[in-house]
């Protein structure tokens, strides 16, 4: 058990984070929620500008993982991974999406309010909308976000989404950057 957490770990790249031995038990589910964004044509984050515009709607969860560091204050960092079942939109087109995104969370322990990033993996079954092709279905997934709470373990969220290749299917091909809205119920 105890070398299925080291392996888990390091693969995470937070081996710096794993001073204590830690349990499977303490895996948990964090936050469950739905999001939906859309791209601001013109205004590329990372990359070239899409040449479509794009929306993206889906289900999130989140688990929280048993690494993490937290100061005297309670202010710290801590470990997790984010997994999304959804749709992309765009061309006229419509995608499944999924992604899978481990990451760090920063925030007071127990708290709804965090800011997060993470870079994972996203599976989508189309490559081409409209104008726009994106190469292939297999692409990286960069994400960065803010939660804060507004009753009592509801939150709203802002999240910068990006989805691109990474050259893996040639120059000519473009990702999206997702700016999007979320609503998740935090349990404590």
């Amino acid at each position: 058990m105890r070398v299925r957490c080291i392996v888990l770990c390091l693969a995470l790249g937070v081996g710096a984070l794993c001073s204590s031995p830690s349990r499977a038990e303490d895996v948990r589910l964090l936050s469950v929620g739905v999001r939906g964004g859309a791209t601001i044509m013109g205004h590329p984050v990372l990359g070239r500008s899409e040449e479509e515009t794009f929306q993206e709607y889906d289900v999130v969860g989140t688990l929280r993982l048993p690494w993490s560091l937290y100061a005297e204050s309670g202010w710290g960092l801590t470990t997790q991974v984010m997994g999304t079942l959804g749709a992309l939109k765009g061309g006229g087109e419509t995608a499944f999406l999924t992604t899978l995104v481990p990451g760090f969370a920063f925030g007071p322990r127990n708290s709804l309010f965090s800011l997060d990033i993470g870079v994972g993996a996203a599976l989508q079954s189309r490559s081409e909308f409209g104008r726009q092709d994106m190469g292939g279905p297999f692409h990286i997934a960069f994400t960065v976000g803010m939660r804060v709470p507004v009753y009592g373990d509801v939150g709203l969220g802002y999240r910068y989404h990006h989805m691109s290749d990474a050259g893996l299917y040639g120059s000519g091909v473009r990702g999206v950057d997702m700016h999007m809205l979320e609503m998740t119920y935090t349990f404590r």
